[in-house]
């Protein structure tokens, strides 16, 4: 699994805030904060600019940490469909390193894979926002071709490429064509920039939508459909006493 939770970021600030959407996934390194809802990161509640590339570079490390992620994985991710140099992807990650007060040759965060690409090599934990009423997190699944893949807490990738949480082989679909994340407070869709588009019914996905049981979901060309079963709901009703 790529998403991790753990004990260890509680107390730790900024940690338990919960945004307006319901969707706060924030992932601690170091001395460092990465919010994927703000699209922040932050030392000691002192936020630290990074260009729009930077931060989904460093993103990508992080979430696919401790893999090595060639160059041309990289460069397709974040320029999909366009030529573009070397030098650009190398001009983000030493942008990166600035910002971490990372070095090439000392790592603590981004190591080289010389002649193939990059990887997180820091420690890092993922902690989903609780909300404050201490509900249990729902159980979420989708349902495909009457295959069902489980929804935990955490980000989904789904698409094709055989290392995504939910595989769905289709040329209509993309290497990594969406993402649904799901937290204490409920789950979000999001579209990757695919070239045949993510629909929540009948509406293109342009931006993170809250999902609801039932929702019916296309991939591409292939239909999914969204459950989540209430943490108070049972299988089976308790019968009245007589």
């Amino acid at each position: 699994m790529i998403w991790r939770s753990s004990q260890s970021l509680r107390g730790l600030p900024g940690t338990s805030q919960v945004s307006s959407k319901g969707i706060v996934l924030k992932i601690c390194f170091g001395p460092f904060i990465l919010d994927l809802d703000t699209r922040q990161l932050t030392q000691e509640n002192r936020e630290i600019h990074l260009a729009p590339k930077a931060f989904e570079l460093l993103t990508m490390l992080v979430l696919d940490r401790p893999k090595v992620l060639s160059k041309a994985v990289l460069q397709d991710r974040l320029w999909p469909g366009t030529f573009v140099a070397e030098a650009n992807l190398s001009n983000l990650v030493a942008e990166i390193r600035e910002a971490l007060d990372d070095r090439a040759h000392a790592p603590r965060f981004i190591r080289t894979s010389h002649g193939f690409g990059y990887a997180f090599c820091g420690d890092a934990a993922t902690l989903p926002a609780v909300n404050d009423s201490g509900r249990d997190r729902p159980s979420c699944w989708i349902e495909w071709d009457q295959r069902r893949f489980p929804l935990a807490v955490g980000a989904h990738v789904i698409g094709r490429d055989p290392d995504v949480e939910v595989r769905l082989d289709s040329s209509t679909v993309s290497r990594r064509h969406a993402r649904i994340v799901v937290t204490a407070e409920g789950a979000a869709l999001e579209d990757f920039g695919s070239k045949n588009g993510t629909f929540c019914g009948d509406a293109r996905v342009a931006a993170p939508v809250p999902l609801a049981d039932g929702d019916v979901i296309r991939i591409g060309s292939l239909v999914v459909t969204f459950h989540v079963r209430s943490p108070m709901s049972t299988d089976t009703q308790a019968q009245p006493e007589p």
